[in-house]
């Protein structure tokens, strides 16, 4: 393996100052360039380890969901795919409108289904009926998101979405095997892993929002949170 240039080496080279840069600004930005470099890294590192994680559970239920065009099962999903996401949405029959949170997420997912469906299978998950689901989907402009209700709730239950205290949203990647067998591989698991003052969040955080917002001077700020509509 070949070893990589330190950091603050590349920081070094890298950073170009701008019109009427300051001399603390640019050692300032330089050092953080180099943060971002072992970021970087660091999110690499933690990608290849969960590429490396151990033969995943298998799947032993048959789950069935309706679709646009009916009842399908699990295997459906991967659209002739060997890899499988999953979203179970926070829109519940019970909820108005859905959760904004998971509409911050299904925007810009939405905005790459395509591409990510050459790859793997994508499905988005609710409670709701899907011509409710597809409703709000058309509001917002969402296409090419397949999307699928859990009618029966036993997907969700399972993977820690459909809960005694209401919808959580749950992302899972899934595996299938040469001979069908459908594996588990990986879950982002969100609660209880923030730290204080912060709100649950996994990582790597793969909101759009949240991401540009973290680049800015003021950050998330813990006392905003997402509107489905703002006047």
């Amino acid at each position: 393996m070949r070893e990589l240039a330190p950091a603050d080496e590349l920081a070094a080279t890298a950073h170009r100052p701008y019109p009427s840069e300051s001399a603390a600004f640019t050692t300032a930005r330089t050092a953080l360039l180099a943060s971002e470099v072992a970021l970087r890294r660091q999110i690499e590192a933690v990608a290849a380890e969960r590429r490396a994680l151990p033969e995943a559970p298998v799947v032993a239920k048959d789950y069935s969901f309706e679709g646009p065009r009916g009842t399908v099962q699990l295997a459906d999903l991967f659209e002739g795919h060997d890899t499988l996401v999953t979203y179970c949405w926070m829109y519940g029959p019970e909820r108005e409108r859905p959760c904004p949170m998971c509409t911050g997420f299904l925007g810009p997912l939405a905005a790459n289904a395509a591409d990510i469906r050459q790859k793997i299978g994508l499905a988005v998950i609710a409670r709701s009926p899907v011509a409710r689901m597809q409703a709000f989907a058309d509001e917002r402009g969402w296409r090419n998101l397949p999307l699928y209700s859990d009618t029966s709730a036993a997907f969700g239950r399972d993977h820690h979405a459909w809960q005694d205290d209401g919808d959580w949203p749950s992302y899972d990647v899934f595996t299938r095997d040469a001979d069908g067998t459908i594996r588990h591989f990986w879950s982002g698991e969100l609660g209880g892993t923030q730290d204080p003052g912060q709100d649950p969040r996994g990582a790597p955080d793969m909101t759009v929002l949240w991401n540009v917002l973290d680049t800015t001077p003021a950050g998330r700020a813990a006392d905003w949170y997402p509107s489905l509509a703002y006047n």
